[in-house]
C-alpha cells in the first residue's frame, strides 16, 4: 500500500508460458520497491503457480524464484501420462477394443457389441473417475512447486485470490489464505431463505486449488470440494462444486481487483498478461480441435471486452491507475499506445500533470513533444536497453500454453519481455507509485 491506496497484481493464465513470464513481472517490481507494496495477489490459471509459490518465499526471493525457474523445466504433463492409474485405464481400454474385434471374427460375435456398448457407457458415465487428470495434475504440482502446504501457509501480509470457475454457478470461486468460497454462496439470492455456504480453507491443499485453477476444459477433469472442507458438512449436499480453469471467466485475474465492493479491490492495479496474439488457424480435424478453437475464441474474446474496460473506459467509471502490459505487446509500441490515450482523453488528468504534458501540448497536438516528455519521464531510454533481441522475442511468443518443460532461452527471453515491459507500463500508467 502506497499514500493508503491499495495496489493489486493480476497474473494471467497461459500454462508455464504464464508461469515463467509473470517471474519477469515479480522481478522488474521487486527492483523498483514496489513488490512488497502489494496488497493483493489475483491469478489464474498458469499465473497461479507463480502467484501461489510467492505466497510460500514471500521473504525468500531467491528461493521462489529458483524453484519457479527449475519447476518450469519439469513437465507435469509427462508425469500425469506415466502415471499406473492413467497407464492403466488405457491399457484396459485398448484391450477391450482388441477384445470386440478378435469377437467379431468369432462364433460369438454379438459378444462384442454388448463389450463396445459396456466399454462406451463405462467412459460416458466414469470418465473422470477413470481419467482423474486433475488429481494426478495435483500430485505432480505438490511434487514440483507446493510440497504438500495448505492454504495457510500462504503469506499473511499479502490478501492471495486464486481464482477457478465454478461450472455450478457459472461464477469465480477463489482460493485464499483463510477463505475459499463463491459469491453465490456466500449471498444466496434473496428469495432463497437458506443460509449462506462457507468453507474451511486453512487446511486446503495449494496443489489443489492451483489445479483447480489450471483445469483447463476439454483436457483435465473438474476439480471437487471434499465435504471436510465444508463448515457446516450437511451443505454437501446442498451443492456441487466443480471447478475448471478461471481463464474460461477471466483470464486476466483482475475482475476481482476491479471490483469496488470486493475485499480483493484496489485502487491501483498492475496487470501481468501472458497471452499471446491470437493465431490463425484454418484446420480442424476433428471434435476435440474445434471444441478448443472455439473455447479460444470464446476466452480472446472475454479478455478484449475486458481490455476495452481496463484500458478505454477506466477513465470514466473506475478511474483506477492500471498499468496492462501483454506478451503479445511490442515494447516500442508502449509510448504511442499512451499518446493515443492522450488523443483520445482517457489518461487521467493527474497522470498527464505528472508527466509535465500541458494541456497546451494537447491542444496545439504537439504529439513530438509530448512524447519527448513521456521518454524524459520514466527514462525510457535506459529502460529499453534490455529489450530482447528480434530473435529472442520471437522465442518468447513461440512458447505454447501448456504444461511441458521450457528451455532456458524461452525462460530467459519470457522473464525479459515481461520485466521491461511492466517498468514502462508502471511507469507511464501507475504514477502515484512514484511519488
Amino acid at each position: 500500500m502506497i499514500n493508503k491506496q491499495k495496489i493489486g497484481l493480476s497474473l494471467s493464465g497461459g500454462g508455464y508460458r504464464a508461469t515463467i513470464y509473470h517471474l519477469g513481472t515479480f522481478k522488474k517490481l521487486k527492483e523498483l520497491n514496489l513488490l512488497n507494496k502489494v496488497d493483493v495477489i489475483s491469478t489464474n490459471s498458469g499465473g497461479s503457480i507463480t502467484g501461489a509459490t510467492y505466497g510460500l518465499y514471500e521473504h525468500d526471493f531467491e528461493t521462489f524464484e529458483r524453484v519457479i525457474r527449475n519447476g518450469v523445466k519439469q513437465s507435469v504433463i509427462k508425469g500425469v501420462l506415466t502415471s499406473w492409474r492413467i497407464l492403466l485405464t488405457l491399457f484396459t481400454f485398448f484391450a477391450s477394443i482388441v477384445a470386440v474385434f478378435y469377437l467379431l471374427y468369432t462364433n460369438h460375435n454379438w459378444y462384442a457389441l454388448s463389450l463396445l456398448i459396456f466399454v462406451v457407457v463405462m467412459m460416458l458415465l466414469f470418465q473422470f473417475q477413470l481419467l482423474p487428470i486433475s488429481k494426478l495434475n495435483e500430485r505432480m504440482y505438490n511434487r514440483i512447486f507446493f510440497k504438500g502446504k495448505t492454504l495457510s501457509a500462504l503469506s499473511s501480509n499479502i490478501r492471495f485470490g486464486i481464482n477457478a470457475t465454478n461450472l455450478e454457478t457459472g461464477r469465480l470461486f477463489t482460493f485464499s489464505n483463510a477463505y475459499m468460497g463463491d459469491s453465490v454462496y456466500n449471498y444466496p439470492d434473496d428469495e432463497d431463505k437458506t443460509k449462506p455456504i462457507h468453507f474451511k480453507a486453512k487446511k486446503f491443499p495449494i496443489a489443489r486449488a492451483v489445479a483447480a485453477s489450471t483445469a483447463v476444459p476439454f483436457v483435465f477433469t473438474p476439480v471437487k470440494i471434499d465435504k471436510q472442507f465444508f463448515s457446516n458438512p450437511e451443505d454437501f449436499n446442498r451443492v456441487k462444486p466443480r471447478l475448471v480453469d478461471g481463464g474460461v471467466y477471466d483470464n486476466q485475474g483482475a475482475h476481482k481487483l476491479t471490483q469496488t465492493k470486493s475485499a480483493y479491490g484496489c485502487n491501483t492495479v498492475i496487470i501481468s498478461d501472458a497471452g499471446n496474439i491470437m493465431p490463425f488457424k484454418n484446420t480442424y480435424k476433428n471434435t476435440l480441435t474445434l471444441l478448443i478453437r472455439t473455447s479460444d475464441v470464446f476466452m480472446n474474446r472475454i479478455k478484449n471486452l475486458q481490455m476495452v474496460q481496463y484500458l478505454y473506459e477506466n477513465h470514466k467509471t473506475g478511474k483506477r491507475e492500471i498499468a496492462y502490459q501483454s506478451l503479445g505487446w511490442n515494447i516500442e509500441d508502449s509510448i504511442k499506445k499512451f499518446i493515443d490515450g492522450v488523443k483520445e482523453g482517457t489518461i487521467m488528468p493527474h497522470v498527464l500533470n505528472h508527466h509535465n504534458i500541458t494541456e497546451d501540448d494537447i491542444t496545439s497536438k504537439n504529439w513530438k513533444l509530448i512524447k519527448q516528455k513521456l521518454k524524459l519521464s520514466i527514462d525510457y531510454n535506459s529502460i529499453i536497453k534490455d529489450i530482447n533481441t528480434t530473435e529472442a522475442l520471437e522465442i518468447a511468443r513461440k512458447v505454447s500454453t501448456n504444461l511441458i518443460p521450457l528451455k532456458d532461452n524461452q525462460i530467459d527471453a519470457l522473464v525479459k519481455h515481461a520485466s521491461v515491459l511492466t517498468e514502462i507500463q508502471v511507469k507511464l500508467y501507475c504514477v502515484s507509485l512514484f511519488k
